[in-house]
């Protein structure tokens, strides 16, 4: 797979996996941290705001792969 169309099927799974992951990260302080004190509140939104980079490093690096040179 060319580099091209590898960051474009990368965007497209980031994409989906940042949207699905905000969208459990928010359900998940709604439902156990209401009551919570602030400083737990404020603790794991920084932790909820930086950890989604983790699992996306492997595929940033895929995509960011050189091309295999032509073997002519």
């Amino acid at each position: 797979m060319r580099r091209r169309t590898r960051k474009l099927v990368g965007a497209l799974f980031m994409l989906v996996f940042v949207c699905v992951y905000s969208l459990v990260a928010m359900m998940i302080a709604q439902g156990r941290l209401q009551e919570a004190d602030k400083i737990w509140q404020n603790l794991y939104y920084a932790a909820a705001g930086l950890s989604w980079i983790l699992p996306l490093m492997p595929l940033i690096r895929w995509m960011e792969r050189p091309d295999p040179e032509d073997a002519e």
